[in-house]
C-alpha cells in the first residue's frame, strides 16, 4: 500500500522578494511546501486560518512587525505551537533576547547562509507538536505543582490567578522539570529533550534558558524557589 507522505508546510514572511524567493527555493529543495508573504498582516491572516509546520519570520516587515506577529501567533490557536525561526539584520544581543521573549524558537541574523538556514529549519521541524484536532490517547491533564498550574494541552501557565507568558522552549522546560519534581536533569539531558538534536546550541544555552524561565516564574530569580541548580550536575524542580 502506498504511503501518503505530506510535505511540511512552511510560511516565509519576508518583505524583500529576492530573499523570500531564495529561502523558498532552498526549502523547496528539502521537500518542504513553502509559501511566501511580504506583509505582517497577511502573515497573521494566514496563520490564523491555516496550519503550518514552520514559520520563518523577518522582524522588519510592513503592516505589522515580526515581533507583533510572533506574539499574536503564540496567543492564537491554529499555530500557537508552530516552530518560529526569526530573521533580522540586527545583531545586538538585546534584539535577539527580545525576539526569543516574543516567542521565537531560533534566531538568524542577516546576511545568513542558506545552508545554515536550512539546517536550522530542519532542526526545528524535528520537534514534535501537539495534535489540535482529533482524539488523542496521550492527552496530559493539567499539572499543579507548588502553586503553579501547567496546562500542556492549552500551553498555559498560571500562578496566583494570573497567566504567565512563556516561549515554547520555556514552557517545555518548565513542564518537563515540574512533571518530574525532585529529579535532577543534566545539561546534556535537557539539551537532548528541549532542543532535540539542534546543532546550533551549547551547554550555555541551557543556563540561559533556565535564567530566562526563572525571571518569568520566580518571585526572586536570584534566590529561586522552584528551579534549583544542582552544582556540578544540572537542574531540578524543587521537591514538594
Amino acid at each position: 500500500m502506498a504511503l501518503n507522505l505530506v510535505s511540511p508546510r512552511v510560511l516565509v514572511v519576508e518583505d524583500e522578494p529576492n530573499i523570500r524567493e531564495l529561502v523558498c527555493l532552498h526549502l523547496g529543495h528539502e521537500g518542504y511546501a513553502c509559501d511566501g508573504v511580504g506583509d505582517g498582516r497577511e502573515a497573521l491572516r494566514r496563520t490564523q486560518g491555516e496550519r503550518f509546520d514552520l514559520l520563518v519570520l523577518d522582524v522588519m516587515i510592513p503592516g505589522l512587525d515580526g515581533l507583533a506577529v510572533c506574539r499574536a501567533v503564540r496567543s492564537g490557536r491554529a499555530n500557537h505551537d508552530v516552530p518560529i525561526l526569526m530573521l533580522t539584520a540586527r545583531r545586538e544581543e538585546s534584539d535577539k533576547v527580545l525576539g526569543l521573549e516574543s516567542g521565537a524558537d531560533d534566531y538568524l541574523t542577516k546576511p545568513f547562509g542558506m545552508r545554515e538556514l536550512v539546517a536550522r529549519a530542519r532542526a526545528l521541524l524535528r520537534r514534535p507538536r501537539q495534535v489540535i484536532d482529533g482524539a488523542r490517547s496521550d492527552v496530559l491533564p493539567p499539572l499543579l505543582v507548588r502553586g503553579i498550574e501547567i496546562d500542556a494541552e492549552r500551553r498555559r501557565v498560571r500562578m496566583e490567578g494570573r497567566d504567565v507568558e512563556l516561549t515554547d522552549q520555556e514552557f517545555r522546560l518548565l513542564h518537563l522539570l515540574a512533571r518530574h519534581e525532585g529529579i535532577v536533569f543534566s545539561r546534556e539531558a535537557l539539551l537532548a529533550k528541549i532542543w532535540r538534536g539542534d546543532t546550533f546550541v551549547t551547554m550555555r544555552s541551557v543556563d540561559t534558558l533556565i535564567k530566562r524561565l526563572r525571571q518569568r516564574i520566580e518571585p526572586d530569580p536570584a534566590s529561586p524557589r522552584f528551579l534549583l541548580t544542582v552544582w556540578g550536575v544540572g537542574y531540578k524542580f524543587a521537591d514538594a
